[in-house]
């Protein structure tokens, strides 16, 4: 899989109990410019299955687990390890082995503004995480007929995990590629690719019309 860079390999999140480095590339940052290999991602997309949308039958957010939980047991729930991934000058709050993280700057990947995180029931949700392949869209795709686990390793897992404009997330919703794209153009390839990345690696299905809104989006990569 790769056509990201190797984030996805590197589904670590590491450091925060012990103050280790951080378990991502650091050029790899969400604002940074695009790592496609525009050929593999083209193969991938190839290798996925087209069917259409199962019903959406059962669905609820807590058939993926808890949100935010600490699935990898490094002492940080997942919102605050992508966070201290995907934001640069981070401040944290003491005590907490810089976990919670209470500022920072994003360079959001979708719209290209820098935003500056400030954490507070009122200034939090402009910076959300958002799921790449939402969870709606897996659970129509493949998710339903998963075991709780497996669901809990999708929600969580940093490949298909970003900190992003929270306006942008919110108006992305359940959508696929074939009904949204980041509104910031250079970010497009990279956008795709990671949907193509985590539907490969959990054998995820996609729509006729979403197989051909990657496939015109690679193509002008």
């Amino acid at each position: 899989m790769a056509a990201v860079t190797a984030l996805a390999a590197a589904v670590v999140l590491a450091g925060c109990a012990g103050g280790e480095a951080r378990g991502d590339l650091p050029d790899d940052k969400a604002g940074g410019g695009s790592k496609v290999d525009v050929q593999e991602a083209q193969d991938e997309l190839a290798g996925l299955t087209v069917k259409g949308r199962a019903p959406m039958t059962g669905f609820d957010r807590d058939e993926f687990g808890p949100a935010w939980a600490d699935v990898d047991r490094n002492g940080c729930d997942t919102r605050n390890d992508v966070l201290k991934r995907d934001l640069e000058n981070e401040t944290f709050k003491k005590g907490t082995h810089d976990c919670i993280v209470l500022t920072g700057t994003l360079k959001d990947p979708y719209g290209g503004k820098t935003i500056e995180f400030e954490r507070g029931p009122k200034t939090s949700m402009e910076v959300q995480i958002d799921h790449v392949v939402a969870l709606a869209d897996a659970w129509q795709k493949g998710a339903a007929r998963w075991d709780e686990a497996k669901r809990r390793q999708l929600a969580n897992d940093p490949l298909n995990l970003l900190a992003v404009d929270g306006p942008l997330n919110s108006q992305k919703g359940a959508g696929d590629a074939a009904t949204w794209l980041p509104p910031r153009r250079a970010y497009r390839c990279d956008y795709v690719a990671r949907q193509i990345d985590v539907k490969v690696k959990y054998d995820l299905w996609v729509t006729q019309a979403e197989k051909d809104a990657m496939g015109d989006t690679l193509s002008g990569c």
